[in-house]
């Protein structure tokens, strides 16, 4: 017997709008729309009036007013319940562990999770002096998730709060902590990235479907610059796409009732949320998540899995940093011998603002549909910078046990507690190299290191160079352990580092 009220995954939807010329530009709530559709067509229901719920994942490109009341309007329906998430790559993982706890609990039948960006659109339009008559922007009333910034003000004065800044941070820290050289430090980058490319070329939804090989990714060029060391451009997640997904969600009992054949179903077994020390000054280290490992435990254990279980794998990848940790979390592989993405990744597939994490369910429910044996698969979604991590373990075969999430509150009190370095502002006197980047101008000229360091009491501090000279020694040769020095010059609001 399977648990009438077990929440599954009925219907997928999305759309890639490679537009090129003005009269294809969209925005994002007509692709959102369409993708409902798609999901509704793909569950072979029609959705107005029947949802409960509509989720809108945050928007960037054009942040409407109260988007998920737009949404629903569109579609003809007015649901009880209308929800815009905070900004984060975690927040569709995140609504569809929310969702399923109110579908278990009999609270929802049948809700949507919708996200689009257009920011190819919008580049577009400004290219070609185009006016666009899209719907009104505001802030929305309410905010599903936590909103709060992710960086303080002693990181924002050091450059030390943006993805492109911050994740080249952690990548060098996981090279240190390998005890690899920089240049196969960089070739595995390449191999890793090489990979994801190869399955964003067979996925008819990624934006970027040419193949790449590790020396293409690694090779300097025109159009590989070097943003933050150690990454050139093809590392990175690319935003300027115009791409939009959807989900369908009920219970198994709905979906009978609905009529949706069971071919459909895509059963939600196992899910985990945690949050990291909410600013990278206060993280553990470097180059661990303690939150996803916890989070992914707590999602496989629910499931009944290990990592060796999964024929599926999708892990947040806005970066290689986070794609190695989110592997090595989940006691997943990352040397090649399984794929780790079912999209390309947001380099090659294409990063939508918080919303890929939408695309990375619905490849996920595809893939499990198409095989006729028992199978489980993972997704991974990340906010800010490894901040705050969501997991779902998802199959193609009903739990034999009914949905039971475990009570995050407790792990999350375990992980605020866990020690961390005192953080220092005003910092001076003898440091060692904890991690650093050096971030690079438009001409791939280095501009600025960054570098957290730790003192000789065991406290971390930021600080920055612009030395032409030593930035281009930190890019050949290692320079995390090394002994420097910090200082803090009155009137200046960084600490300066010296060698």
């Amino acid at each position: 017997m399977i648990d009438s009220n077990a929440p599954i995954i009925v219907g997928v939807g999305q759309r890639t709008n490679r537009v090129e010329t003005t009269d294809q530009l969209r925005e994002p709530l007509d692709l959102m729309v369409q993708c409902a559709e798609d999901a509704a067509a793909d569950a072979g229901i029609a959705l107005p009036p029947a949802l409960d719920s509509v989720t809108v994942i945050n928007l960037i490109s054009h942040p409407y007013a109260d988007p998920a009341t737009q949404l629903a309007q569109r579609l003809g329906c007015t649901p009880a319940e209308r929800l815009t998430t905070s900004m984060g790559g975690n927040s569709p993982q995140w609504r569809v562990n929310e969702t399923a706890d109110r579908i278990a609990r009999g609270e929802i039948g049948l809700a949507l999770i919708a996200g689009a960006e257009a920011f190819h659109s919008l580049k577009i339009a400004r290219r070609e002096a185009v006016q666009l008559r899209w719907g009104p922007t505001g802030e929305p009333g309410a905010i599903a998730g936590d909103a709060r910034s992710g960086s303080n003000e002693v990181e924002k004065a050091h450059n030390a709060h943006l993805p492109i800044r911050i994740y080249p941070l952690f990548e060098n820290a996981l090279r240190a902590a390998r005890g690899i050289s920089i240049d196969d430090h960089i070739a595995s980058i390449g191999r890793l990235c090489s990979d994801l490319s190869r399955v964003a070329a067979r996925n008819p939804y990624a934006w970027f479907r040419d193949e790449k090989s590790s020396e293409q990714i690694t090779a300097e060029g025109p159009d590989n610059r070097m943003i933050c060391f150690p990454y050139r451009k093809f590392m990175n997640a690319i935003m300027m796409v115009d791409q939009g997904a959807a989900l369908i969600m009920t219970s198994v009992g709905r979906a009978r009732e609905l009529g949706i054949p069971e071919s459909k179903w895509v059963y939600l077994r196992g899910c985990g949320d945690a949050n990291d020390h909410w600013f990278v000054s206060d993280r553990v280290d470097f180059h661990t998540s303690p939150a996803l490992r916890l989070a992914g435990r707590r999602a496989m254990q629910q499931a009944g899995v290990g990592p060796d279980d999964l024929t599926f794998v999708d892990l947040y990848s806005c970066f290689p940093s986070a794609l190695q940790i989110g592997a090595r979390m989940l006691g997943i592989a990352d040397d090649g011998s399984r794929e780790l993405t079912l999209t390309g990744g947001l380099p090659y597939h294409g990063g939508p603002g918080s919303n890929y994490g939408t695309h990375a369910i619905a490849q996920l429910v595809g893939r499990l549909r198409d095989v006729t044996t028992p199978s489980y698969g993972v997704t991974t979604g990340v906010g800010w910078y490894m901040t705050k991590h969501s997991v779902g373990v998802y199959s193609n075969e009903p739990s034999p046990t009914p949905w039971l999430r475990h009570d995050v509150s407790g792990d999350q009190a375990n992980l605020d507690s866990e020690t961390s370095p005192r953080v220092v502002e005003r910092a001076t006197g003898p440091a060692t190299i904890e991690t650093y980047t050096v971030a690079h101008d438009r001409d791939g000229a280095p501009e600025l290191g960054i570098v957290a360091v730790r003192l000789a009491d065991g406290s971390r501090a930021w600080a920055n160079t612009t030395d032409r000279e030593l930035l281009k020694a930190m890019e050949t040769a290692e320079f995390i352990g090394t002994a420097v020095r910090v200082r803090r010059v009155d009137g200046e609001e960084t600490n300066r580092l010296e060698i």
